[in-house]
């Protein structure tokens, strides 16, 4: 199940973004939590299965119809399950048909193997 993040799962969300590459230093990883908590346009999700939150996925609206798809990682334990492909569909459906989601240059061949 999709959740909207919020500043009660920080640690959690941080925990999940620092297993990006490009997120492990934490000052950079702050930064891109920050950024999540106050501009409107970029939206943190987190990925709850049962009790456990698995996965975290970030997208950047860009305009009413398009929004790009920024972050997304799941726990390793959890990898090669198909968490991260439910957490896009997921997505789709919870923003809206209306909207055409486009994965950044950084997700791209993540995002290409899920389908």
């Amino acid at each position: 199940m999709l959740i909207r993040y919020k500043k009660s799962y920080e640690k959690i969300a941080m925990g999940l973004l620092s297993f990006i590459p490009s997120e492990k230093e934490i000052k950079l990883l702050l930064q891109t939590v920050q950024k999540y908590e106050e501009d409107e346009n970029w939206q943190l999700f987190l990925w709850k299965d049962d009790e456990d939150i698995l996965g975290v996925v970030g997208v950047h609206l860009t305009s009413e119809h398009e929004a790009i798809i920024e972050h997304i990682s799941v726990n390793p334990s959890y990898r090669a399950e198909g968490v991260g492909k439910k957490m896009i569909l997921a997505l789709e459906q919870f923003i809206g048909a209306d909207v055409h989601l486009v994965p950044s240059q950084a997700i791209k061949s993540y995002f290409n193997k899920c389908f």
